[in-house]
């Protein structure tokens, strides 16, 4: 029963924000500011589904400058959790089918997000390369998932290339987020989900690197968020099973 009210409840509120939201970004569309107003709208619903997220911005992490921001990606519910810690001027870029998505996709792309078309290599180097543009003349950040789908429990997949070609031509650092595990953890017909704790890391300099070495970049950072996601599973374990003593 409880699954089939947050079922309708979801969907009321997904649909209402999606009306609003197109409603009122059709009067200053695609401006990047969007997005992080209604990832947070999207962000409360963490509320219905019975989830504790805490949000970590070290202030080692805050910078006020243009970056690259890469994240897990785990399941659906990244849109609750992840979503979140959307910072303002920062956009996410998302695969072509989400376009299709009734209102959703349509408010995805009026808020100012990007799509990139994977299956097409010439379309998809030309959206990178106009967000490389974007990164150098505009005040506005990107947020990519270089696993390049969800993991859906298989732990933190082989990192893609294309978040750090986009970094270290663009001459922007990356600054990593990292979820804790969602994956078989959230229950429609559970009362209480749990903790999700989503951390971001300290920038990382790419300066040091250049094309040649887009491979060490990217490990690099794999073996940073990895370390940190199990990090952050370890301790939601240790605080869960402390709050049901």
């Amino acid at each position: 029963m409880l699954s089939i009210i947050r079922i309708v409840l979801t969907t009321i509120y997904c649909s209402v924000t999606c009306i609003f939201g197109c409603i009122y970004c059709v009067f200053s569309p695609r401006n990047p500011r969007h997005v992080a107003t209604f990832s947070h709208i999207f962000g409360r619903l963490s509320l219905l589904f019975g989830i504790k997220v805490e949000i970590r911005i070290p202030n080692a992490a805050k910078y006020s400058g243009n970056s690259i921001y890469i994240a897990n990606h785990q399941n659906n519910y990244d849109m609750v959790t992840l979503s979140n810690a959307m910072q303002t001027n920062s956009v996410t870029i998302g695969k072509k089918s989400l376009i299709w998505i009734p209102l959703f996709g349509l408010l995805y792309w009026l808020t100012g997000n990007w799509i990139i078309d994977r299956t097409n290599r010439t379309k998809a180097h030309h959206t990178i390369t106009k967000i490389i543009n974007e990164c150098r003349t505009k005040t506005i950040s990107f947020w990519m998932f270089p696993e390049g789908t969800r993991s859906r429990g298989r732990g933190l997949m082989p990192f893609k290339k294309g978040a750090f070609h986009t970094a270290i031509v663009a001459g922007v650092p990356i600054i990593p987020v990292c979820s804790s595990e969602t994956n078989n953890k959230i229950k429609l017909n559970k009362l209480n989900n749990g903790l999700v704790i989503v951390e971001m890391l300290p920038p990382i300099d790419i300066t040091q690197y250049d094309k040649e070495h887009i491979n060490e970049l990217a490990m690099h950072c794999h073996a940073l968020m990895a370390a940190k996601i199990n990090e952050l599973n370890a301790e939601v374990t240790i605080r869960e099973s402390e709050s049901t003593c």
